[in-house]
């Protein structure tokens, strides 16, 4: 997958395997169609991010989270 080129697919990629990686209990609140291609760049950045971390502390969490809700349309 190609994420260098913004699209929807791209944008519903990232969004699910961060949802998977961070385990969300709330996955409702972070569809993926909530998201736009407006900051795609933003999305790719928390993206790469999240996917390179093993863990997280509760405080990454919720900073994640506060971002990832800051991207929604």
């Amino acid at each position: 997958m190609d994420l260098s080129i913004p699209s929807k697919e791209n944008v519903i990629y990232m969004v699910d395997q961060m949802k998977d990686k961070l385990r969300m209990v709330n996955v409702d609140a972070m569809k993926s169609e909530n998201f736009n291609e407006a900051n795609y760049e933003d999305l790719v950045y928390l993206y790469e991010m999240v996917m390179k971390r093993e863990s997280f502390s509760p405080s990454e969490m919720q900073a994640i989270v506060a971002e990832l809700g800051s991207l929604r349309k």
